[in-house]
């Protein structure tokens, strides 16, 4: 066996709404399908810029509120300039959680919250920098 591709990333989330909300006016993301599964959870498919990957937010209120534990996961994102995403960022109330760091590469990197504690990396990397 081999893997062939990535397809999406499953996240669970308290308010699939509120978290929508957040990463389609904040971060510019597009909702591409909503359902509800056979077993119940109601799905929601993003698609980021620039990336065939998806990211898949579910939510499944039975199961009550998620809990993500700090620094376990983060998904991060490039940016064309970071002040610019600084100044968009204060304009609609998001907080930097950490941040702005500059790299060895010359890459620089802020760090801002999604609802749930899910942390997001926003990366302004230099032309020819493959990770950061």
């Amino acid at each position: 066996m081999k893997v062939t591709k990535l397809l999406h990333t499953r996240m669970r989330v308290s308010d699939l709404d509120e978290t929508i909300q957040f990463y389609t006016t904040v971060l510019g993301l597009e909702v591409i399908e909503r359902k509800t599964s056979p077993r119940g959870s109601h799905l929601a498919f993003l698609k980021v810029p620039n990336s065939d990957e998806l990211i898949e937010l579910t939510s499944f209120p039975p199961s009550g509120p998620v809990k993500v534990q700090e620094d376990l996961v983060h998904l991060a994102f490039q940016v064309d300039n970071l002040d610019e995403t600084i100044a968009s960022l204060n304009a609609k109330g998001v907080k930097i959680t950490d941040g702005p760091t500059k790299t060895s590469s010359g890459s620089r990197f802020i760090f801002i919250d999604a609802p749930d504690c899910y942390e997001i990396e926003l990366i302004e990397r230099l032309a020819g920098v493959k990770i950061v």
